[in-house]
């Protein structure tokens, strides 16, 4: 009786590893398929998404969203982020986050009126603007958050109008199972 035991076990533990492992693999398959829907949807545009290790990450340049120094959507903003919507907006499981950045130049004084002092201020609305967009496109709003960052972890150095450039921006981050 006691070695059928252990038979049982082990052959519940294996089962249980391979289950895991399909999990891993639909999981993966799905942020795959999310994956290649937003290349798709992106050609051409300036847009970059890469694809991490259990994530999916969607880089825009601000200036594709805002007008300069702003923060409400412009035009662009609607054609851009309703491209991605319906990707986004099919995941049940899967959160997406919204992170604003900006380079190191201060906000000027005409943002004060608005309650935006810092770049954290602004790079803050811009992601709460961008969450409010896809929030009213269908994605879930419990599987939705903003977070803004201002200047820190910038991509390029904030010494050239270059590399401010590509430090603002809005990055979008898929974590989960891609279902």
């Amino acid at each position: 009786m006691r070695f059928g035991k252990q038979i049982f076990i082990a052959l519940m533990m294996l089962v249980l590893g391979s289950l895991v492992g399909c999990v891993t693999e639909s999981s993966y398959n799905n942020l795959d398929r999310a994956y290649s829907q937003l290349q798709q949807a992106y050609q051409g545009d300036e847009v970059e998404i890469r694809q991490l290790q259990g994530e999916l990450r969607i880089t825009i340049k601000d200036k594709i969203l805002f007008p300069e120094g702003g923060f409400n959507l412009n035009a662009k903003a609607d054609q851009v982020l309703a491209k991605m919507a319906p990707t986004l907006s099919g995941f049940k499981n899967t959160k997406v986050v919204v992170k604003g950045y900006t380079d190191n130049v201060p906000v000027g004084a005409d943002m004060h009126k608005y309650g935006i002092r810092t770049n954290l201020d602004l790079s803050s609305k811009r992601a709460d603007n961008v969450v409010d967009y896809l929030i009213k496109k269908g994605v879930s709003q419990s599987l939705i958050s903003a977070q803004g960052m201002g200047e820190s972890n910038p991509v390029a150095s904030n010494a050239t109008a270059e590399g401010r450039a590509q430090n603002r921006r809005i990055e979008i981050t898929l974590v989960g199972p891609g279902n």
